[in-house]
C-alpha cells in the first residue's frame, strides 16, 4: 500500500509541474522532462514492485545510468536555449532601463555627483526605505550595484538588514563573486551579501550583518555533544547485546562479546560523519561538533551536524550534505558484501529468512551471493552481515529528504529551497503513517519535527545549481535509500525465494 501509495504521489507531482511549466514554452518544457527523466527509474521499478514484478540490481542501475544521461543531455539543451532567451531578455531589458534613465528629467536634474553619495545615477531608480542599516553604510551598500551586474530598482527593510530588488545582469556566480568583493573593499567584514530568488520568483539581493552569521557552540552544547557521544556507545553495545541474544546492561562482565559488534556500528557512524567533515574542510566551512542520536533499536540514529559558518553555493552544500552518507554507506555495504560472501553453515549468526525481506536492498542482495540458502528457515550469516545492514539503515534514514537532514540538505542544494520544503511535509506525513506498524518511524518523525524541520539557511550564492553530474548522484542516494528502507511485499519474497522453501 505505502509503494502504491508513493508511486501515485509520484505522478501526481508531475503532472503538477506540467501545468505550472506550460505558460514558459520550451524552456519550462524542458525543465519539466528533466524532472521527469530523474523520477522515471522510481516509477519503473515502483510500479512493477506494486504489480509484483521484481527488477533485480543490475537492471535498477542500468536504469539509473539511462536516467542520468538523458538528464545530462537535457540539461545541455536547456542551458543552451536559456542562454540565448537570457541574453536577448537583458538586452531588450537594458535598453529600456537605458532610454527610461535618460528621459527622466530627476537623472539631469537631480543635483547630485556620482561621487557625493557613493552611488551612480542608474541605481537611484528609488529612494530606499528605513532600515536598520546605518545611513552612511546603507550609501555604500547601493554604490556597489552596476548595470553590468545587478541593476537596483528597489530598496526593502529585511530584519536587521535589506533586500535590494532589480534585475541580473551577469551570471549568478560572478555576479555574487563580484558583488561580495565590491562589499569587503567597502565595508569589511561588516555585512555579508545573498543573492538567492525572492518570493516573486525573480533575483534578489540581500545583506545582512555579520553579527547574523551561524552561531559557535557554546561550551554547554559541546558538553552535551560528549554526552551524547558517551550515550550512543552505550546503546550501540546494548544493541550489540540483543542481536547477541542478552541483555547486555544486565551482564556487563560480557562485554568483550559486544565490543566488536558496537565498533563496527560506531565505524560507519565516524566514518559518516568524517565525511561531511572532510568536505566542509575543503570548503573552508565551520561545523559543529556531531550531536550523535543514541537509539536502542539500531545503536544510533547518526548525528546532527550545524554549519557555523555560510556556505558559498548550492554545490558546497550537496557535497558537504552527499559525502557524509556516502562514505557511510560505502563503508556498510563493503561490510554487508563482505559478511555475505563469508556467511556459511555454522558461521556465528543464525537469523530467519523471512529478515531479508525487510529491505529490498538487502533482501536482493541476499538472494544472489547466498543463493538457496535463504529458502532455509534459519539463515548462518557473518557478523558483518549485521553490522553493514545496521549501517546502511542509520545512513539511509538519514538521507531522507526532509529539513537539515542529509537528505534534505541534498533536495535543497538540487532543487531548491520551495521543493525542500514540500519534501520536509511529504517526509514527515510518510513517516506519520509508517508508525502504525513500525514506532521506530514515529521516534523519527518527531526527531524530525522538533530538531530537523528547518530548512537550512540559504547559501551566499542560492541560485546557481549544482551540475547535472551532483543530480545524478542525488537520485541515486534517494533511490538506495528507498531500496534500504521500504521491505518486500511477501509474494514478491516468495517468487525470488527469500524465505522457507516452497
Amino acid at each position: 500500500m505505502i509503494t502504491f501509495l508513493i508511486l501515485l504521489g509520484a505522478i501526481a507531482i508531475l503532472a503538477w509541474g506540467f501545468i505550472r511549466v506550460r505558460p514558459y514554452g520550451k524552456l519550462g518544457i524542458l525543465a519539466w522532462l528533466q524532472s521527469v527523466v530523474l523520477i522515471t527509474p522510481w516509477l519503473i521499478f515502483f510500479g512493477l514492485f506494486a504489480a509484483g514484478i521484481y527488477i533485480n540490481l543490475a537492471g535498477v542501475l542500468a536504469l539509473v545510468l539511462v536516467s542520468a544521461g538523458f538528464y545530462i543531455y537535457l540539461g545541455r539543451q536547456l542551458r543552451s536555449l536559456g542562454a540565448d532567451e537570457l541574453a536577448a531578455k537583458r538586452a531588450s531589458s537594458f535598453t529600456a532601463e537605458e532610454n527610461q534613465t535618460l528621459e527622466s528629467p530627476s537623472s539631469s536634474h537631480s543635483g547630485r555627483s556620482d561621487s557625493g553619495a557613493g552611488r551612480s545615477e542608474l541605481s537611484e531608480a528609488q529612494e530606499p526605505a528605513f532600515t536598520s542599516i546605518p545611513a552612511e553604510d546603507l550609501a555604500q551598500v547601493e554604490g556597489i550595484f552596476g548595470i553590468d551586474t545587478f541593476f537596483r530598482t528597489e530598496t526593502i527593510p529585511y530584519q536587521e538588514g535589506a533586500i535590494f530588488k532589480g534585475n541580473l545582469r551577469g551570471e549568478p556566480e560572478a555576479t555574487a563573486a563580484r558583488l561580495g568583493e565590491v562589499l569587503a573593499e567597502r565595508l569589511g567584514d561588516r555585512y555579508r551579501l545573498f543573492l538567492l530568488e525572492g518570493p516573486e520568483d525573480r533575483p534578489v539581493v540581500i545583506v545582512l550583518p555579520s553579527s547574523a552569521d551561524p552561531p559557535k557552540a557554546t561550551t554547554p552544547q559541546k558538553v552535551l555533544c560528549v554526552v551524547l557521544a558517551i550515550a550512543t556507545l552505550v546503546t550501540c553495545l546494548e544493541t550489540s547485546g540483543i542481536l547477541l541474544g542478552f541483555d547486555f546492561s544486565q551482564e556487563l562482565n560480557r562485554w568483550p562479546e559486544v565490543l566488536p559488534l558496537a565498533l563496527g556500528i560506531l565505524a560507519t557512524l565516524v566514518v559518516h560523519e568524517f565525511g561531511h567533515f572532510f568536505q566542509a574542510q575543503r570548503y573552508g566551512i565551520q561545523t559543529s561538533p556531531p550531536f550523535f542520536l543514541p537509539a536502542w533499536q539500531i545503536g544510533s540514529f547518526g548525528a546532527l551536524t550545524r554549519f557555523e559558518s555560510l556556505l558559498p553555493n548550492r554545490t558546497a552544500l550537496f557535497d558537504i550534505a552527499f559525502t557524509g552518507p556516502a562514505a557511510g554507506g560505502l563503508l556498510s555495504l563493503g561490510m554487508l558484501l563482505l559478511g555475505l560472501v563469508l556467511s556459511h553453515p555454522g558461521s556465528l549468526f543464525q537469523i530467519p529468512a523471512g529478515f531479508f525481506q525487510g529491505s529490498i536492498l538487502v533482501g536482493s542482495l541476499a538472494r544472489i551471493i547466498l543463493g538457496s540458502a535463504v529458502q532455509k528457515a534459519l539463515v548462518d550469516i557473518n557478523p558483518l552481515v549485521l553490522i553493514g545492514w545496521l549501517g546502511l539503515v542509520i545512513n539511509a534514514i538519514n538521507l531522507m529528504p526532509a529539513g537539515q537532514l542529509d537528505g534534505g540538505r541534498v533536495v535543497q542544494a538540487v532543487y531548491g529551497r520551495k521543493i525542500a520544503g514540500r519534501t520536509t511535509i511529504i517526509t514527515l506525513i510518510v513517516l506519520a503513517l509508517v508508525s502504525f506498524v513500525n514506532p521506530l518511524a514515529l521516534y523519527w518523525a518527531v526527531l524530525i519535527l522538533f530538531l530537523q524541520r528547518n530548512l537550512e539557511r540559504p547559501c551566499l550564492n542560492d541560485l546557481s545549481e549544482p551540475d547535472d553530474a551532483r543530480a545524478a548522484l542525488g537520485l541515486l542516494a534517494l533511490f538506495l535509500m528507498l531500496a534500504t528502507l521500504l521491505p518486500l511485499s511477501p509474494s514478491l519474497a516468495g517468487r525470488l525465494g527469500i524465505g522457507a522453501a516452497l
